[in-house]
């Protein structure tokens, strides 16, 4: 769940103290803390504006999408893929958070191939769409920032590529 919490769970297992090199890295994290917060206050203000450009684009490359037949032709189907792009830009924020892509995983990325083919979503365009969301929130970010939080984006993406 988090970088700590990881790292005391892996000393207990092996029942020891935490290594000078495991405190280290708490260290590291904990002082990142107010980075980390910022990044994800960035995200969360802009959500939005994110996931408008990320549809905006994903869009103008996959027209057919939005084309009669697409999945996210009409209001209601263009409403629930925003829906969507919204619930995992904030599942990467859980991730800025914690230091960690365990809830991306647990709760973005299991199941997640049986819920889009049983709604008859091809996950090509879903990983697309993360990609465009990526590019949307990552023009919002300074370099450092955005080399924080693009790791934590392309694990959501490599993980719906795997469940193509």
């Amino acid at each position: 769940m988090s970088v700590v919490r990881d790292l005391i769970l892996q000393a207990d297992d092996q029942l020891r103290y935490p290594s000078g090199g495991e405190l280290r890295s708490m260290v590291d994290f904990l002082n990142g803390g107010a980075r980390r917060l910022s990044v994800v206050r960035i995200l969360t203000e802009n959500e939005k504006k994110i996931v408008d450009e990320a549809a905006k684009q994903l869009f103008t490359r996959k027209p057919e999408y939005v084309a009669p037949g697409g999945n996210a032709y009409g209001q209601k189907q263009r409403a629930q893929c925003l829906r969507d792009y919204s619930w995992y830009l904030r599942l990467v924020t859980y991730g800025v958070l914690a230091g960690s892509t365990e809830m991306i995983q647990k709760i973005g990325l299991e199941g997640a191939r049986e819920m889009y083919n049983s709604l008859g979503v091809p996950m090509p365009g879903m990983v697309e769409a993360m990609r465009t969301m990526k590019e949307a929130a990552i023009t919002l970010l300074s370099t450092e920032d955005a080399a924080l939080a693009g790791p934590y984006f392309d694990f959501l993406i490599q993980g719906m590529q795997t469940t193509t």
